[in-house]
């Protein structure tokens, strides 16, 4: 349960007194970090909670990487996205997309009023991936600090690109990527018994890309069933816990070294 575990790590937002929270945003070059999640379906052998799970824990892993000198506070996760074309399938728990953006823009505004020179915004959903984009512009406009969103599954893209198995859209929602990392993680919420072969990426547009590491240069609305009857697409039936440990040590890598330069830049 979340209260038997939180404010365990030192870098943790919500285990501090506000006094410890301001100590650390008025150290040069401090930085607030927000993990942005989802809950919504993911077919039927990943539980609801995975987009969140997962970006909280590379942000966690990004975080402990870090020397101790760079002063860094992890916010706890929002854990609500902009996810409408899963609503259908069932479990999907949605916010608006001005809602979310506006919800993430005052979560930013009040975290920099306690003395932090940025704040990043870590995405670990797709559908949030546009409002992400228009955050950084809108809050930044007006913040007296850099603002700055990435989304965790497009780093460490050439490494993981290395570990798949799969072709172009084997590693799309609750693919060979997502499970992967599960399996890693929290093996207790993968239901093993309906990993099976996924529904591979079939999108009429080749410019709308194929999965989580070729996202396209094209946008398209269309609701989840039309892609798949279980809710994922990918290929599952590849993954394993050894590969999910070996992308979460990429990709936790490559935003402990995001998470030093946006310090070092803001000094």
């Amino acid at each position: 349960m979340i209260h038997e575990t939180i404010g365990t790590d030192e870098w943790e937002w919500a285990g501090k007194p506000y006094a410890a929270i301001e100590n650390v945003g008025q150290r040069d070059g401090s930085v607030l970090v927000v993990p942005v999640g989802s809950v919504e379906q993911h077919g039927h052998h990943l539980p609801v909670i995975t987009d969140t799970l997962l970006v909280d824990a590379v942000v966690h892993g990004g975080a402990k990487s870090l020397r101790d000198d760079v002063p860094l506070l992890v916010a706890p996760p929002i854990w609500s996205g902009f996810s409408p074309h899963h609503l259908s399938l069932g479990g999907t728990l949605s916010l608006e997309f001005e809602h979310l953006r506006r919800t993430l823009e005052d979560v930013g505004r009040t975290g920099l009023e306690n003395g932090f020179d940025a704040v990043c915004f870590v995405n670990g959903h797709g559908g949030n991936s546009a409002i992400i984009d228009a955050l950084v512009s809108t809050l930044g406009k007006t913040a007296d600090a850099e603002v700055l969103g990435t989304t965790y599954f497009t780093l460490a893209t050439t490494e993981v690109s290395d570990l798949r198995e799969s072709e172009t859209g084997g590693m799309a929602h609750g693919g060979e990527y997502e499970t992967s990392l599960m399996l890693y993680l929290r093996p207790d919420l993968v239901v093993d018994s309906m990993i099976e072969e996924g529904t591979r990426w079939d999108e009429h547009y080749d410019w709308a890309g194929g999965d989580l590491l070729d996202g396209g240069s094209l946008s398209v609305y269309r609701n989840f069933e039309e892609y798949s009857d279980t809710g994922d697409i990918g290929a599952p039936e590849l993954a394993s816990a050894d590969k999910g440990e070996r992308i979460y040590e990429a990709v936790t890598e490559e935003l402990g070294a995001l998470f030093t330069a946006v310090h070092e830049h803001n000094r």
